[in-house]
């Protein structure tokens, strides 16, 4: 009973859609940020190295590197500050988490892009125009 309450105060605070992403896509976090009475929009661009919990308490890491530092941020991903999650480009991981990035620097942090079929469109329709 107490489980299946749980579960209706639960549904309530879900997005309706949820952004598609998997790990080691590198992706564009638009936050909503308030400053006084004013609202804006950052982005947090960085790889996704990370995704934990369900439902309304679903999380996913974003990492980037900011002057030769690593940043990692933890967003919850049905919270109303998240705006959307925009996917710039997908890799190829072997692996669930992706903390073995945080070891390395420069060109060996990048992941192998992976290839899909809107990418082969995307690239065909270039050479056509």
């Amino acid at each position: 009973m107490s489980q299946q309450l749980l579960e209706m105060v639960e549904k309530s605070s879900l997005k309706a859609e949820v952004p598609q992403f998997e790990i080691g896509d590198t992706v564009d976090v638009h936050c909503r940020i308030l400053e006084g009475e004013k609202e804006r929009i950052q982005l947090f661009t960085g790889v996704v190295i990370a995704r934990a919990g369900s439902g309304s308490r679903e999380t996913f890491t974003v990492r980037r590197i900011v002057q030769g530092e690593g940043v990692e941020r933890k967003f919850p991903l049905h919270s109303p500050k998240i705006g959307k999650v925009v996917v710039q480009r997908s890799g190829v991981t072997h692996r669930a988490k992706l903390y073995y990035l945080r070891d390395r620097i420069g060109k060996a942090v990048r992941l192998r892009e992976r290839r899909t079929d809107h990418a082969a469109k995307a690239a065909a329709a270039k050479g056509k125009k």
